[in-house]
């Protein structure tokens, strides 16, 4: 009996101990399910905050608030143990790794666990001069809000969050306006953590190819000089061949919708609203990865892990540069006399793809009876491709001293303050010269866009004047590490200005006006004392139709030119200080 007894208890000490192992072996569900499923969000937690425990390099850390009222996380991977980031950014570049912004577009959070746990169990190189740091799951509101149906065009996985958050927000569009609470702990980490260089992992849509992988780049034109220079001649071209080397075929994300690759796309133009080019405002290299919506969700998790450790494999390797080139356009960018706010592609240049794809051809629909396209599967093509990967600059302006703001736009001051943007405050009132706006033209979407009745093809009239500020408001150098995200969002004409998202929209509107029958002695006055304004008056009622048969359109071109005309209809607050 007794030795009956300490076998059994041999027994079960062994079974303890491989139950123990099999916990620490930090299997994830992906993996147990044989490629087929994604980690919900607990599970998701649950396994890096397990990972924390037993590894001392990886620390996983609560931070700021979302809309579904759950917190943020930061998963931050370092060899030497070291959480602090201004002490690491002494010695070492950091990758910040964006997952599940779209939950339906899972691949990147199953990849980034295995990411962490392989490096931290030795079985692939732990990279020594670069710190890694994961937003596990970003749209965790989407990600609680699990289903098996709204991604009509995916292979897998078997279940999935939504693409909407909690408020049903597109998180990848609100990086400048900052509707959610998520976009405001973005923020807060991306200044906290200041990182070199930013992955967002995706799905893409649009069109059938071979490949599994494709990448999505910021655009090297609107990232500049030297940067861009970089990452489109050694950047993305070692990211290829490396990919290349471990049978993982890549090429720049296919944009094109309802048509066939092969007659030639266009590079994405990512602006600010999108996360790398909100990244890029502050010179860090970006790229979202887009896997193949057609392919099984095992190679696109697979081949998301393996870009990421291409991409580590190459800040490890030019980790130098790449800091002393971020370092010499921060400066750069400072010292510029102009900056461009918008851009359209350059079709006198382009690049030349050996792109892999699938015949396709236009057939009878059997559900419409219209056209239709369908590509080939049985027929797959290597053949060149133009590719448009260059832009130019459609909008340029003149980069001021500083900015004035009134500090009752605290909704503006709030964004850049959380932005890290430098600025003081008048200490007494004063009255300074400054260039002043005066909005000349804009067209409004039709249709509500992530909330918004977005503004575009904006136009200003341009003016010097001597303007009364109060004590208390705001004071904005250009000349600091957030300058292009100053011009970006403060110049009416950039795609992304808050004028542009709606955050001005009380200047377009009149708080006074006027009764016609009163109206119509004073406007008599006007021209009969303003020989000049009566000749214009007078030209444009012979020159335009719909104004000579419009009584009400007149008298309110008259009272717009009048001393009547209230002074902050269409008067941009924001001033510019030369």
């Amino acid at each position: 009996m007794i030795r009956f007894g300490l076998l059994l208890t041999i027994c079960l000490a062994f079974n303890f101990l491989q139950a123990q192992n099999k916990k620490t072996d930090f299997i994830t569900v992906f993996e147990t399910s044989k490629g087929i499923e994604t980690a919900t969000y607990s599970e998701t937690i649950q396994f890096y905050t397990g990972l924390a425990k037993v590894y001392p390099q990886i620390q996983i850390k609560a931070i700021g608030k979302t809309d579904s009222g759950e917190p943020l996380h930061m998963v931050t991977f370092n060899s030497e143990s070291e959480f602090n980031f201004e002490t690491i950014r002494k010695k070492k570049r950091i990758l910040l790794i964006i997952n599940g912004i779209h939950p339906g577009e899972s691949d990147g959070i199953d990849a980034s666990m295995m990411l962490y746990r392989d490096m931290a169990q030795g079985k692939i190189a732990t990279p020594k001069n670069t710190v890694l740091v994961t937003i596990p799951i970003y749209n965790v509101g989407g990600s609680l809000n699990r289903n098996t149906s709204s991604r009509a065009n995916q292979d897998g996985p078997k279940a999935y969050g939504f693409r909407g958050n909690a408020q049903n927000y597109d998180l990848n569009r609100d990086f400048i306006k900052n509707d959610t609470e998520n976009a405001k702990t973005f923020a807060q980490i991306f200044h906290l953590v200041k990182p070199d260089i930013f992955i967002d992992n995706h799905v893409s849509n649009g069109a059938d190819y071979q490949y599994t992988l494709t990448h999505l780049f910021t655009q090297h034109n609107k990232l500049g000089g030297a940067l861009g220079n970089f990452l489109q001649n050694k950047m993305m071209p070692a990211l290829e061949a490396d990919l290349q080397q471990k049978d993982w075929d890549i090429t720049p994300y296919v944009n094109v919708f309802n048509e066939v690759p092969e007659i030639g796309f266009s590079q994405f133009m990512d602006y600010p609203r999108y996360s790398t080019g909100y990244t890029a405002l502050w010179n860090v290299f970006g790229m979202m990865v887009e896997t193949h919506m057609l392919k099984p969700y095992k190679p696109r998790v697979k081949g998301t892990y393996e870009l990421m450790r291409s991409m580590l494999a190459i800040i490890e390797k030019e980790g130098k540069q790449i800091s002393e080139l971020r370092k010499a356009a921060f400066e750069k960018f400072k010292n510029q006399k102009t900056y461009v706010l918008d851009w359209e592609v350059d079709t006198t240049k382009f690049t030349t793809l050996n792109f892999k794809g699938f015949e396709g051809e236009m057939i009878t629909s059997a559900v419409t009876g219209k056209q239709r396209l369908k590509y080939n599967r049985n027929k797959p093509f290597e053949k060149p491709v133009t590719y448009q990967n260059y832009f130019k600059p459609t909008v340029e302006v003149s980069v001021p001293k500083a900015y004035v703001i009134p500090q009752g736009w605290h909704k503006i001051i709030d964004l850049l303050k959380r932005n890290g943007i430098e600025m003081s405050r008048f200490k007494n009132d004063t009255i300074i010269s400054v260039e002043s706006y005066k909005i000349a033209d804009f067209e409004t979407r039709k249709s509500p866009y992530e909330g918004h009745y977005q503004h575009y093809q904006t136009t200003v009239l341009t003016s010097q004047e001597s303007v009364a500020f109060r004590k208390g408001d705001y004071l904005i150098a250009t000349k600091q590490n957030g300058m292009r995200y100053i011009l970006e969002t403060l110049e009416p004409q950039g795609p992304d200005s808050f004028f542009n998202w709606n955050f001005f929209d009380t200047i377009l509107q009149r708080k006074e006006g006027f009764s016609p029958y009163v109206f119509e002695d004073t406007s008599k006055d006007l021209l009969d004392n303003n020989a000049e304004l009566k000749l214009e008056f007078q030209s444009k009622k012979q020159s335009e139709l719909e104004f000579a048969n419009n009584w009400y359109m007149q008298l309110n071109w008259l009272y717009e030119r009048s001393p009547n005309s209230e002074a902050a209809y269409k008067q941009y607050p924001v001033y510019r200080v030369k």
